[in-house]
This record gives C-alpha cells, sequence and structure tokens, in this order.
C-alpha cells in the first residue's frame, strides 16, 4: 500500500471578490449605529454618575482610536480635545477608586462629545480597511507601552 498525505485540505469558499468590495467599502450602517448607541449610552451614564467600568472603558477606547486617527493625519483637529478627554476620564478613574461612583465633569462631558463627533466623522470617512488598521495600531500601541500611552 502507497503512502498517502495527510496534508490538510483548506476550504477556499470565500468570495475573493465580496471579501475585497467589504473591505474597500465604508462600514455599514447597522454596525456603525449599534456602535453609536454604545457610546452615547456610556456617556449618557458617566454624565448621570451612574457609569460602569465597561462605559469607562468603551469611552477610553474611543478616545484612543480617534486620538491614533489625529496623529496618523485623519482630523488632527481632534487631539486637543482628546487631551481634555484623557485628562477627565483618568480624574473620573481616580474618584472612582475612592469613591465608587464613576462620572465626569462638565469639561469632561464636553470634550468627549466632542470626541465621538469627530471619531464618528473618522470613521465615516475612510474605509472599513483603514479603520480596522487604526484600531490595530491603537492595540499594538497600548501593548507596546508607546511614549504616549498613559497607564491608568
Amino acid at each position: 500500500m502507497r503512502k498517502q498525505c495527510r496534508r490538510k485540505i483548506w476550504s477556499t469558499d470565500i468570495d475573493v471578490i465580496a471579501h475585497a468590495i467589504a473591505g474597500a467599502s465604508i462600514t455599514d450602517e447597522a454596525s456603525l449605529n449599534k456602535l453609536r448607541l454604545g457610546e452615547l449610552s456610556a456617556l449618557e451614564a458617566m454624565r448621570m454618575g451612574k457609569g460602569t467600568l465597561e462605559d469607562w472603558r468603551m469611552l477610553v477606547d474611543l478616545m484612543n482610536i480617534t486620538e491614533t486617527f489625529g496623529k496618523n493625519g485623519i482630523g488632527p483637529e481632534a487631539l486637543p480635545d482628546c487631551e481634555l478627554a484623557q485628562e477627565s476620564l483618568h480624574k473620573a478613574a481616580k474618584r472612582y477608586e475612592a469613591t465608587k461612583r464613576m462620572g465626569l465633569d462638565g469639561q469632561g462631558i464636553k470634550a468627549l462629545q466632542n470626541v465621538r463627533e469627530w471619531h464618528d466623522l473618522q470613521r465615516t470617512s475612510v474605509a472599513r480597511s483603514v479603520y480596522e488598521r487604526m484600531i490595530e495600531k491603537t492595540r499594538n500601541n497600548i501593548r507596546s507601552h508607546g511614549k504616549d500611552v498613559v497607564v491608568i
């Protein structure tokens, strides 16, 4: 009996053209609406002083991605608001450690509203592949503890 190759045969059911079109297109409205709803609810909970750690994490991620977009030339006008939002989120984290209540001050709420608007404009103006690349770049920058990363 002859030897047979036991190599795994990978499925090629992926439609390459549809995959390329999906990567080059702007993110669909249903996904964007889901993200927007989560961001707005997190911001509202923080405004009311009833924020959770998940709400805080969502706002931090929003601010970090917006900052990465700005530093890479896509909407650099958002960077001053990102700095104000970062300071406010840092204060909220310190306040949570002391009082176990998560909330933001007025300046931080306004800064985060501006950051959310900038981020929405940034992600709707680029292809989904660019958006995913910026998310990955943000993740890698945080993991590598880059010079601009603030650890809380």
